[in-house]
């Protein structure tokens, strides 16, 4: 990762995170105004994804980025380009919010297009999360997923999610998937933040619900199992190169966060020093601003 080493820079939101490839191409994209402009920004996302190869991680984050930033870049290149992979793999993830039925059709045809890429099918998968379908039609396209690249990251996330109590699943069926997952994840997987992002999510979730356990909140990050997390993170995220993954610095984020909440501000320097000023809204969002949340809390240490 580039950012180790450097010194605390300005906090910012920057959706590439250190992808600064990708970071050129959202300022180029931003900057597009017209006919000609956008061409240009087109043929600049383009050589982006075929630069990307079939390094399927770093290929996800670029697609969940350029989506949420250029939805009708999106729409434009598959209008032009319906047949081209890496413009219908786009467009399935940048239908995702506002149609998933439309990305769920789109995301068939990438899969024909690329059938080695496992991007168009977690597109597939979010679009049965946000459609809720039953565990039944998620299935087969966590298989397919699991074929292709059997750590990834956003799949995993999605299925997270998908487990929550808040959507089709349970405190239960969360720590099923998590036990099998950790039992046999590599040291080194991008899905190394699966145990840390589950227990963000759960410390929120009894903040949030009211009663017995939001009073006890204030002990959880003292749990055995909740110190343990922080410590074996501590220990390894923060050293350089151990976070290989495009997001690793996401990661290292949520770490940050969490350290600051079970009050070892003293342990999250390092953290915040690796993360090199760079902010995601998520799990700041919690707390307000994430900017000015991020900043107070890392001017604390």
């Amino acid at each position: 990762m580039a950012l180790f080493g450097h010194k605390r820079q300005a906090p910012r939101l920057a959706p590439e995170l250190d992808d600064v490839p990708l970071g050129r191409v959202l300022k180029g994209i931003a900057a597009a105004r017209g006919p000609g402009p956008q061409d240009l920004a087109i043929a600049q996302v383009e050589r982006l994804l075929r630069d990307t190869g079939d390094d399927w991680d770093r290929r996800s984050h670029r697609v969940g980025v350029l989506a949420q930033a250029a939805p009708a870049l999106a729409r434009t290149w598959r209008e032009r380009r319906p047949r081209d992979p890496d413009a219908l793999v786009l467009a399935t993830w940048s239908e995702l919010a506002t149609d998933p039925r439309s990305a769920l059709a789109i995301c068939r045809a990438a899969t024909e297009a690329a059938p080695e890429d496992p991007t168009p099918w977690v597109g597939a998968l979010a679009a049965l999360r946000l459609l809720k379908r039953p565990s039944s039609e998620l299935s087969p396209v966590w298989h397919e997923i699991h074929a292709r690249d059997p750590w990834h990251r956003e799949a995993h996330l999605q299925i997270l999610g998908y487990l929550s109590p808040e959507e089709q699943g349970s405190q239960a069926a969360l720590r099923d998937f998590l036990d099998d997952a950790i039992a046999v994840m590599p040291w080194d997987a991008p899905t190394a933040c699966l145990p840390l992002t589950a227990a963000v999510r759960q410390h929120h979730r009894e903040r949030s619900s009211g009663g017995i356990q939001a009073l006890g909140v204030s002990q959880y990050w003292s749990q055995p199992h909740t110190a343990r997390l922080l410590d074996q993170a501590m220990a390894h995220w923060p050293q350089p190169r151990h976070l290989r993954h495009a997001a690793a610095v996401a990661d290292l984020g949520m770490l940050a966060y969490a350290l600051i909440r079970a009050g070892r501000s003293s342990n999250a320097g390092p953290v915040f020093s690796a993360v090199g000023g760079l902010v995601m809204p998520w799990p700041w969002s919690y707390e307000g601003d994430p900017v000015e949340c991020y900043t107070d809390y890392s001017g604390r240490v």
